[in-house]
C-alpha cells in the first residue's frame, strides 16, 4: 500500500472512509474538507444523498426537485453548499481547482432567477462532518481516512453518488484500486 501518512489535508482534501470503516454515517463516504485548522475541522459528505429536495426544505424555493445530500450528522438543521466553475458569489469560499463552499444564499437565487448561473453546478447538504480540536489527526494516525488532493474534485459532479467513493479510489491507482473492490462485508465473499 502507497504510505499516505505524509499527506496533510487541507481545505479541498477529500477524505476517502477506509473500507473498513463501520461508523453509519462515514462508511464508504467521501468527504469534501471545507476548514481544516488548529481549532478542527468541517466537511461535507458527498456521496450520501437524503431524502428531500430543496423545496421540501426552504418555503417559496423555485429550485424545485434539487436534490439535497446529508453533509454528515452534525447539525442537520442547517444548510451548505458547494459548486464548481467560477466564483458567482461574493462571500464563498475557494477550495482550490475552481470548487468554491457557501456564499450568500440570498445572492445565489436572485442570480438562478436571473439566469446567470448553472443550478446543475450546485451541491446542497444538511449538516456536516464536525471534527474538534485533534480528532481528525487522531483518525488519520487510525488510518480511519486516505487523505486524497482535490485534483479528483470535478468527479464530485460528475459521478453518481452511489459510485463516487469506488470511482475515486480507482483514480487514485496503484493499492486504491484494489480498495476500490473491496466488498462492504468481505464474509460474504
Amino acid at each position: 500500500m502507497v504510505d499516505r501518512s505524509n499527506i496533510k489535508p487541507k481545505s479541498g482534501s477529500l477524505l476517502i472512509s477506509e473500507p473498513f470503516l463501520q461508523d453509519e454515517n462515514f462508511v464508504r463516504s467521501v468527504v469534501l474538507l471545507c476548514e481544516n485548522n488548529e481549532l478542527g475541522s468541517f466537511g461535507l459528505v458527498l456521496n450520501k444523498l437524503s431524502i428531500f429536495k430543496l423545496d421540501e426544505l426552504l418555503e417559496g424555493c423555485e429550485l424545485l426537485g434539487k436534490e439535497v445530500y446529508v453533509g454528515g450528522p452534525v447539525e442537520q438543521n442547517t444548510l451548505h453548499f458547494i459548486y464548481c466553475g467560477e466564483q458567482l458569489l461574493e462571500d464563498s469560499v475557494a477550495l482550490g481547482d475552481q470548487l468554491w463552499w457557501g456564499g450568500d444564499f440570498n445572492e445565489l437565487m436572485d442570480k438562478y432567477k436571473s439566469g446567470l448561473l448553472d443550478i446543475a453546478n450546485f451541491r446542497f447538504f444538511l449538516g456536516y462532518s464536525g471534527w474538534e480540536e485533534g480528532q481528525l489527526s487522531e483518525e488519520l494516525l487510525e488510518k480511519t481516512w486516505i487523505v486524497c488532493d482535490n485534483s479528483h474534485t470535478k468527479k464530485i459532479f460528475k459521478v453518481a453518488p452511489d459510485e463516487l467513493w469506488r470511482v475515486i479510489l480507482k483514480n487514485m491507482g496503484g493499492d486504491f484500486q484494489v480498495l476500490a473492490n473491496y466488498p462492504i462485508d468481505p464474509r460474504l465473499n
